[in-house]
């Protein structure tokens, strides 16, 4: 009996697979694969053992060398290999705990501000009071956004040393247009931009474009990042919910605390993304695998004859996947199909918030759901 396919529900509907897998992982060479970034070094290094054999063949008497000097120089490839590998999984399970953290942040941040946006003695909140709190809510999930925008090196709002300029009279006018004093940020996923002719430059993601607050301009162009900008907003939020009256001193004092973490896990987010691995241990990496593959096809043309090229081939096409696998868990936070999920656990996340502030505002004081946040 055929099991029936589950289509993807809330909770957590983007952030997991969508279908099955048509194909065994061991049939794949396209979605997920490696095999792009390694055909150019295994073509190399089958075409230098046919020179070898050939040579070894027609040419010279022997170009054999001790089959001893294989087990010395694997030791060292193989110890390359495990720290490099293990050292970007690393990074990458780092990352994603710290995309972990600040979706919880966001959660109890969004969490206690509607379940405490209350007015004094049951009275309603004023009109004021309610866009605060949602202007807030959609600034939290905004915050997701900008920190993955930030993270691929992507802009995200117009600079506010732009808000000054006036627009160009004509497309066709000489007033030249500002530049960008970050010209290295670029968007690689062109349908989330909008172009804002007003100030001719990439502004906005559409994604999140609605969450930010009316006018709110950035100052990434002088070295503060929008993510950073947004949690000031939030703190100020906590201010204001304190002298209002929604949030005693220990729960002002939790909030920040969880506001704290946001930023910190930002922070260590931001450090596998600016460290790379050492350029000596690359370097080195590079050079021990050449090496390695190279002296192979002497260690074993005299047993093997023509069938050394295949063999070498698939050492090295061994050796350098695993060393491929390397440099795509070393960057988590990009498009790769072995990235981190951003875009599907930030909907997710998004979703939720969501859904919490609308029933929150289903009658203005979050009494809808049977009672959700009475």
């Amino acid at each position: 009996m055929a099991h029936p396919t589950r289509r993807p529900t809330y909770p957590l509907a983007h952030s997991f697979r969508h279908k099955p897998r048509r194909l065994p992982l061991v049939l794949r060479f396209a979605k997920g694969a490696i095999h792009s970034i390694i055909v150019l070094p295994v073509l190399l290094h089958s075409l230098f053992t046919v020179l070898v054999v050939y040579l070894d063949t027609y040419v010279v008497t022997s170009l054999g060398l001790p089959a001893t000097i294989i087990p010395s120089l694997s030791i060292v490839v193989g110890l390359m290999l495990v720290f490099r590998n293990g050292t970007s999984y690393d990074r990458f399970w780092t990352g994603r705990n710290c995309l972990t953290t600040i979706g919880t942040s966001v959660r109890n941040l969004a969490r206690i501000s509607l379940s405490n946006a209350r007015g004094k003695d049951g009275e309603k909140l004023t009109e004021e009071e309610k866009r605060d709190t949602e202007k807030i809510l959609r600034v939290l999930v905004a915050i997701l956004y900008a920190i993955k925008h930030n993270l691929r090196a992507e802009f995200n709002i117009p600079p506010a040393s732009l808000a000054s300029l006036p627009p160009p009279t004509s497309p066709f006018g000489s007033r030249s247009r500002p530049i960008s004093r970050r010209p290295s940020y670029s968007d690689h996923s062109p349908t989330d931009t909008i172009d804002t002719e007003q100030h001719g430059i990439n502004t906005a993601k559409a994604e999140y474009t609605s969450l930010l607050p009316d006018g709110l301009m950035g100052y990434e162009d002088q070295g503060l990042g929008l993510p950073l900008q947004l949690t000031v907003l939030v703190e100020g939020f906590i201010r204001r919910g304190y002298e209002r009256g929604w949030f005693h001193g220990p729960m002002a004092s939790q909030m920040t605390v969880q506001l704290n973490a946001l930023v910190d896990a930002y922070g260590r987010m931001e450090t596998i993304r600016s460290t790379p691995i050492p350029v000596a241990h690359l370097i080195h990496q590079k050079q021990v695998l050449a090496l390695f593959t190279c002296v192979l096809p002497f260690a074993i043309v005299d047993d093997y004859g023509w069938w050394s090229i295949p063999i070498v081939a698939i050492v090295a096409f061994t050796l350098y996947g695993i060393e491929g696998i390397g440099v795509q868990l070393e960057d988590p936070f990009g498009y790769d199909k072995n990235d981190i999920k951003m875009d599907g656990i930030i909907e997710d996340t998004r979703q939720e918030v969501t859904v919490l502030l609308e029933e929150w505002k289903a009658t203005g004081e979050g009494r809808a759901l049977g009672g959700m946040f009475d």
